[in-house]
């Protein structure tokens, strides 16, 4: 990352930590394509499983799981789900926007070198209900917080990995023997890639474009004026983000 990202304050990290950091969340891609037909390595993989396991979680109530997939067999029914899932959401799609949609590559499930289901237990916290008497999908919100360590950590070690959405979630459970009381939150396609795409494969292809910071951020109140100083210095800082790196 540019150096104007980072700066040095109190107990952080060294410039090239800091630099790595923010290199990591700018550069993970949901990776669609460029798998390897190579394997991962247990040790890669443990470290992944790792990280995502020392996400934050409200309660500490750790209400995670991880199912990893590496048969064929059951890649392929996976799969199967996708597809039929694929084809009742088309008809959601506005017209004009059908004909790409059936073009974009939206899963590897089995061109990876393995998946992972990343599930929430419902019932962990059971009795110690500690923030989430009055938001009961904060266990929902923090598995959530270990996927993205996980995929930060995944693209750190230069591993790609890939968000299937589009399964419909009771099928899947029936599939993996889910518990009723468990949710399947992220089933992911991972594995070594070829490339990591310089922009979003959606924002390549025209599905959609990343919206301007400055007009997302409100003040004190919701759709609240202000804050000039603050948009400005984000807009700054991402049109330098984005022209070329100098030589470090």
């Amino acid at each position: 990352m540019p150096e104007h990202m980072t700066a040095a304050v109190g107990d952080g990290f060294e410039q090239n930590a800091r630099d790595a950091v923010y290199r990591a969340m700018f550069t993970r891609r949901d990776v669609r394509s460029h798998f390897l037909p190579t394997g991962l390595d247990d040790e890669v993989l443990a470290r992944l499983l790792l990280a995502a396991h020392h996400a934050p979680s409200v309660g500490f109530m750790q209400p995670w799981n991880f199912i990893v997939i590496r048969d064929a067999e059951r890649r392929e029914k996976v799969r199967d789900l996708f597809l039929a899932a694929r084809q009742q959401e088309l008809p959601a799609i506005a017209e004009e926007r059908q004909a790409l949609y059936r073009k974009l590559k939206l899963e590897g499930i089995c061109e990876s070198a393995l998946n992972i289901c990343i599930t929430c237990d419902r019932e962990r916290s059971k009795g110690s209900p500690l923030g989430r008497s009055h938001n009961p999908e904060m266990d929902l919100y923090s598995t959530v917080c270990a996927v993205q360590n996980f995929w930060l950590a995944a693209r750190a070690e230069g591993v790609g990995v890939g968000w299937v959405s589009i399964i419909e979630a009771q099928a899947l459970k029936g599939l993996l023997s889910i518990p009723e009381h468990v949710t399947p939150v992220a089933y992911l396609c991972v594995g070594r890639v070829s490339e990591f795409a310089p922009k979003p494969d959606l924002e390549t292809h025209g599905w959609g474009r990343r919206l301007p910071l400055p007009e997302l951020i409100m003040s004190e109140t919701f759709s609240g004026q202000g804050e000039v100083l603050l948009k400005s210095t984000v807009a700054r800082l991402n049109t330098v983000s984005a022209a070329p790196s100098r030589p470090r």
